[in-house]
């Protein structure tokens, strides 16, 4: 069997050869075939998973090209290497260290789809260099970040949209529109959840680094750790150190829609009630979660997080509910459903382009409406659909749901700023500890 190092050895050459060769369409020479006004080169940072569907999104505009690949795993670039040739029908360049990306001034747009610790400071810097950004959800590693990466959007001028692809949905857009219209009378509560049964990632083992990972540039801004043989490529997201937990890995999607449906910002409380109940492993956050927020005007929004144990009755594995004083609305990425106070079915849409709601590619037709919205946000100054001034706060949110599981009692908001102001020790969790050189700053 061949060994793990043998084959990136035997297929680099390989790579490289098909990397210069007539496969990959130098950003010069495209720019002056398509125009210049019109074509954006973009660079995908992070291509394990998700970045496949950024791919196949991106390569439906016709003016639009990928022309990095950048992860610091040599295996899984290989991967997407030859995924893209049989996908795409061409490979990127493809760069280990995401900053000499960012100093190429043919790339227009960065697409961000790292473990979570890395999403502001690297949009940060990529706004610094002049870059467009996408940047997946949730946008902060912590409650600071969040705040840092509005304002560096607000200072370097360009186009920032989180990855909460269904605020492109059509069948949500006429949702809200319809919600707006009172179609469902006086919203009051939005109601998320999220279900799966993930399994165990066990206790990790500490070894030597794979010889093909840069596992320093993977941790960049977070405090150094060994290596464990259950952190990568996926396992990060339930480490504190790199991840933040199911409630942003999946809650920011359907808080998101029900904080756009009952027309909020941020809370006036939270409360938080869950536990780790499946598994002994080293998994470090709850992996079942009740969170309840309040605001102005006696509107509520919960949210229902069973990471390990699907939630009965049988219910699709993500969605969300909002209630009016005259019938309520169930919406996920491919429906939008409305019934009357008897629950009787008033009304179906169906987005017609399906997407995935629970793999971790989620994949779909929404994808391509969200990388649209945010190529005419860069071509034309449209509206984004998911602007990161609006889009944080959405996070903000589930940052304080985290909070609040830690506090273990309810947390008081101003509601202006999103701090804490009767928990002190609570608010000590607002700003991480950053690996030295690495706190993003202005």
């Amino acid at each position: 069997m061949t060994t793990r190092r043998n084959f990136i050895k035997k297929t680099s050459a390989g790579t490289a050869a098909v990397t210069l060769g007539s496969l990959v369409f130098p950003s010069s020479s495209y720019a002056n075939i398509l125009g210049a006004n019109d074509h954006i080169n973009c660079a995908i940072i992070g291509v394990r998973s998700r970045a496949k569907a950024h791919v196949m999104a991106i390569h439906t505009d016709k003016n639009a090209k990928i022309i990095y690949s950048c992860d610091v795993d040599d295996v899984i670039l290989q991967e997407h290497n030859e995924w893209c040739k049989e996908n795409i029908g061409y490979i990127p360049k493809i760069e280990k260290d995401f900053r000499k990306v960012l100093e190429d001034k043919d790339v227009d747009a960065v697409f961000i789809a790292t473990p979570e610790h890395w999403h502001a400071p690297m949009a940060i810097l990529a706004l610094q260099a002049g870059k467009h950004v996408y940047v997946e959800k949730p946008c902060s590693h912590n409650p600071y970040e969040n705040d840092l990466l509005v304002e560096a959007q607000k200072k370097y001028g360009k186009k920032v949209q989180m990855g909460n692809q269904q605020r492109s949905a059509k069948t949500s857009i006429s949702a809200i529109k319809d919600i707006r219209e009172g179609i469902i009378g006086d919203v009051y509560k939005g109601e998320a959840y999220y279900s799966n049964n993930r399994g165990s990632i066990g206790k990790g083992n500490v070894i030597d680094v794979p010889s093909t990972l840069n596992w320093d540039l993977w941790q960049g801004p977070a405090p150094r750790e060994s290596y464990k043989d259950n952190i990568h490529p996926y396992n990060w997201h339930w480490f504190r150190a790199w991840g933040t937990g199911e409630v942003h890995n999946n809650g920011t999607h359907e808080i998101d829609i029900c904080r756009w449906a009952l027309g909020v910002d941020l809370p006036e409380t939270v409360t938080s009630f869950g536990g780790k109940y499946t598994f002994q492993d080293d998994w470090e956050f709850v992996d079942n979660q009740q969170v309840t927020y309040t605001f102005a005007n006696n509107k509520f929004l919960t949210w229902a997080g069973h990471s390990r144990g699907i939630m009965k009755p049988t219910r699709p594995g993500r969605g969300s509910t909002i209630y009016g004083s005259k019938g309520s609305i169930m919406l996920d990425r491919n429906f939008y459903q409305l019934y009357d106070l008897d629950g009787n079915l008033l009304k179906e849409e169906l987005e017609g382009g399906s997407s995935e709601t629970t793999n971790t590619r989620g994949e779909g037709q929404l994808d391509t409406n969200h990388i649209s919205n945010f190529f005419a946000g860069i071509r034309e100054d449209k509206s984004l659909n998911s602007d990161i001034s609006d889009a944080s706060v959405s996070t903000m949110l589930c940052h304080l749901g985290n909070m609040a599981q830690d506090a273990g009692e309810t947390l008081k908001i101003d509601s202006t700023t999103g701090k804490i102001t009767n928990n002190a020790k609570a608010m000590e969790s607002w700003k991480r500890t950053y690996a030295e050189g690495w706190e993003p700053v202005l």
